[in-house]
């Protein structure tokens, strides 16, 4: 760029990407919240398959699993049987959880 001793104004406009959601952030109760994970939970459940019937993105629904599950495990009292949570890798597109009590 040519060194000139005058200064040049430039203008950003930022505008919306089309495509891009219009309405605000859903917000989800609490209830349904728990639910969705019960339902995540349960053995053999498909939990991208159980997001995209909810109505929610996959990433929501590990999230609120993945943050149930945390919670879980730091509330138990030291020296109890709480459940533990075990992941283990099969495949590079499979992941399984063995969730079982000490």
């Amino acid at each position: 760029m040519p060194a000139t001793d005058s200064l040049q104004l430039v203008e950003a406009v930022i505008e919306r990407f089309d495509g891009a959601p219009v309405g605000e952030r859903r917000r989800w109760s609490d209830e349904f919240k728990a639910q969705a994970v019960a339902a995540a939970l349960e053995p053999g459940v498909n939990v991208s398959a159980l997001a995209r019937r909810l109505g929610i993105s996959p990433p929501q629904l590990f999230g609120w699993r993945k943050a149930f599950l945390k919670k879980q495990n730091a509330d138990a009292p030291v020296g109890t049987s709480a459940p533990m949570v075990e992941i283990a890798v099969v495949t590079h597109r499979l992941i399984q959880v063995n969730i079982h009590d000490l």
